[in-house]
């Protein structure tokens, strides 16, 4: 498998915990906390690394919350490399209610980056080990990083002659598409911006997707429809996957997940088909679990070998 490096610009301290009932004015009496790393690349980080791969982390990380971060990664054996900051690593919080399953997520604004604290984190991935063929970018940008970032980050890759994979939001999404990369998974809501128009119906969907790969903006193209699964489009290719009908505990790391098994099938050499279905098995497998857990792999295998169902 091909070497992976997983930028975090913007990484979380994800607390989860369960209540009963959320209500307005009262003291809400919270079960168990639960305490996971998280942001984009780390999440994809740390599902690369059940799935079999053995990544590498680098993420900005300042104040305790920071090195709780980077603790919680030490305990699950991710290869990491903090950056420090000045600021505090942010926090983000879910609630389950009992009584309903309704999830409640509380994303918090992330500490703002200095210039030369974004910088230094293209200057990590610039200093990558050489067996780090792919590079795998998520997540949100924190306040003070520029919008053009994961432009930027892409014109880098492509000097070193580094494979771009990227998950990211609206216009920083659309100025790295820009520049090229190896691969995309937007949304429907994040393809409108790569392509600047409103999509309407499935076939307005696929219009667009085949547009994007034939302008050579990605070689591997792969829209997540949510329940309604994922189209994959490549060069020869273009086909729409069913997602696997699974019970939903919780939302939380399917996109993550979906990228990371995306990134694992490509980097084993599988075809773009075949690491869509390990994609849409990883993202069911998540939604499996509770709170803010990831998926497992032994939930991603049996999905793959039944075919989409358990």
């Amino acid at each position: 498998m091909a070497g992976i490096l997983t930028l975090t610009v913007n990484p979380a301290l994800d607390k989860s915990c369960p209540v009963e009932r959320v209500v307005p004015d009262s003291k809400l009496r919270c079960g168990v906390l639960r305490l996971d790393p998280g942001g984009g690349g780390i999440n994809v980080a740390r599902v690369i690394r059940r799935l079999g791969g053995d990544p590498l982390a680098v993420y900005p990380a300042g104040g305790p919350t920071g090195l709780l971060l980077q603790d919680l990664l030490d305990r699950e054996g991710i290869r990491h490399r903090p950056l420090p900051i000045e600021g505090w690593t942010r926090e983000d919080f879910t609630a389950t209610e009992d009584a309903t399953g309704r999830q409640y997520r509380f994303v918090l604004q992330g500490p703002t980056l200095s210039p030369r604290e974004w910088q230094a984190c293209l200057d990590a991935v610039g200093q990558a080990p050489p067996e780090s063929g792919i590079v795998v970018a998520s997540g949100s940008l924190p306040p003070g990083v520029p919008e053009d970032f994961y432009a930027r980050l892409a014109r880098l890759c492509r000097e070193l002659g580094l494979r771009l994979a990227l998950d990211a939001s609206l216009e920083p999404l659309a100025l790295a598409a820009r520049e090229g990369v190896w691969l995309l998974k937007p949304n429907r809501r994040e393809l409108q911006a790569v392509v600047a128009y409103d999509i309407d119906s499935h076939e307005e969907l696929e219009r667009a997707a085949k547009a994007v790969v034939e302008r050579g903006v990605c070689e591997n193209l792969v829209v997540s429809l949510g329940a309604e699964g994922a189209l994959a489009l490549a060069r020869g290719l273009c086909v729409r996957l069913p997602a696997p009908a699974v019970s939903v505990r919780s939302r939380v790391g399917a996109g993550d997940s979906m990228m990371a098994a995306l990134v694992v099938g490509l980097a084993r050499s599988e075809d773009l088909e075949a690491a869509t279905r390990l994609a849409l098995a990883a993202g069911a497998a998540a939604v499996m679990r509770p709170g803010t857990d990831l998926c497992q792999r032994e939930d991603v295998e049996r999905l793959v070998a039944a075919g989409g169902e358990i």
